[in-house]
């Protein structure tokens, strides 16, 4: 059993956890069931938030708008703090207290509701505090997971957070909605604060695996340094540059995709919003497939799928503007899943197999930081489909899409035979390659 130079186990798994082959040991599994109910959690309150604004408190569209901005400001705003708090205190304290605060801000956000006293400006700030919650879970389940399972099973169990994402990410919004048009705002909000309290109770059970060890120092050298090693990292680099070309171009359609589905492919609104289920669709059937398509295929090869599956369905939707072929669009939008949540599970696990584990926390940091592309491209899709036509922003995406499969095609990502293994920690060798 070798050692990395800052003191952890090089094969990450936490003393004891009695981890097994399928990465769902007894450390593993507080874990696994903590993100289905935290993620599920999250997905029901942020469908049933503006729903009950509109409904309940009579929002007007800027008022929605700020609404939205509250529960997406805090990972801009806060993702990058929160990889240095990963970095220097217990990832298990860390993550329990940020699913306790979830659920109280939804427990107050219930009570408000309940007594008659929520308006929809509450709302906007109990809403941003949760989310506030969702950030530091969200930095901090990656760092953990090596922690918890031995190096060979990271896949696996990348596999089995990235399915409950998807799971929640997928059914969370209908089962909010649903549950609002049903039962009324505060029986979402219920479900949601019962679900985040299932969270807490399970990340509870987690075993203690200490702070990251290494040097302390201000918070801005902290973020300095877990930049640069991303940034200066022959593997992260790509990676990174491509995700957030992939979110810009991702972002592009789901702007425009909604009109143009309507007025140029004659869809109705349940066709509409079946052909972007498919997004959903794609998304489980890959990660249940991953691990079985990692076993089979070379690594860099795995996670060369996503940008090359995301460049064939932005050729596929751009056809159908002379087709006009709904189940092509339908089939984009299942490539535009099953793809790239093979890319999430193989570029987390990569990014975990070569990061140091005390710096792990800002690098997946980093990674959530990327997610900044989504404004970006939606709105240049607004942009460029206001000023030239849904159509050009389609052809748009193509050349965008293929920047990033250039991107990462032509990095040394794609020749890895095998998920690579520890690298030493350049503040104790400091000769020591960071590829």
């Amino acid at each position: 059993m070798a050692a990395t130079t800052d003191g952890k186990r090089s094969d990450g798994a936490a003393s004891g956890d009695g981890s097994g082959g399928d990465g769902s040991g007894a450390g593993f599994a507080p874990l696994a069931w903590g993100n289905l109910f935290a993620q599920s959690a999250e997905q029901i309150a942020v469908a049933a938030a503006p729903l009950v604004a509109v409904l309940a408190f009579d929002a007007t569209v800027a008022e929605t708008g700020s609404l939205q901005t509250g529960l997406t400001l805090p990972f801009l705003l806060l993702a990058l703090p929160a990889g240095v708090l990963v970095d220097r205190l217990s990832r298990r304290r860390l993550m329990v207290g940020a699913e306790v605060l979830r659920f109280l801000s939804l427990a107050v956000i219930l009570a408000l509701f309940l007594t008659g006293d929520l308006t929809w400006p509450l709302l906007a700030v109990l809403g941003f505090v949760g989310v506030c919650g969702s950030v530091v879970f969200t930095v901090a389940a990656p760092a953990m997971v090596p922690e918890l399972v031995p190096r060979a099973q990271l896949t696996v169990a990348n596999s089995r957070i990235e399915l409950a994402r998807t799971a929640a990410f997928t059914a969370g919004p209908a089962v909010g909605g649903a549950v609002v048009g049903w039962a009324g705002g505060g029986a979402a909000f219920a479900l949601a604060t019962l679900l985040a309290g299932l969270a807490v109770g399970a990340l509870c059970r987690l075993p203690e695996t200490g702070a990251p060890s290494g040097p302390r120092r201000r918070i801005f050298q902290d973020l300095r340094e877990g930049a640069g090693f991303v940034f200066r990292h022959r593997l992260l680099m790509p990676v990174f540059v491509t995700q957030f070309v992939f979110g810009t171009a991702l972002y592009m359609i789901l702007a425009v995709f909604v009109p143009y589905a309507v007025r140029h492919l004659g869809m109705s609104a349940t066709g509409t919003g079946l052909t972007l289920a498919m997004l959903g669709a794609g998304m489980v059937l890959g990660a249940l497939l991953a691990p079985r398509i990692m076993r089979l295929l070379p690594f860099g090869r795995v996670v060369a799928v996503g940008p090359v599956s995301g460049l064939a369905a932005s050729v596929l939707l751009a056809s159908t503007i002379w087709s006009g072929a709904g189940w092509v669009a339908a089939l984009a939008f299942f490539l535009l899943g099953a793809g790239p949540i093979l890319w999430i599970i193989s570029t987390t696990t990569l990014r975990q197999a070569v990061t140091p584990a005390r710096l792990l926390g800002r690098a997946s940091a980093l990674n959530v930081l990327a997610f900044g592309a989504r404004p970006i491209g939606a709105g240049l899709g607004a942009l460029v489909g206001g000023l030239y036509g849904v159509e050009a922003c389609l052809m748009a995406t193509v050349a965008i899409f293929a920047a990033q499969a250039a991107i990462i095609l032509a990095s040394p990502v794609v020749g890895l035979p095998a998920q690579p293994g520890p690298v030493a920690d350049p503040v104790a060798d400091p000769v020591a390659e960071t590829g």
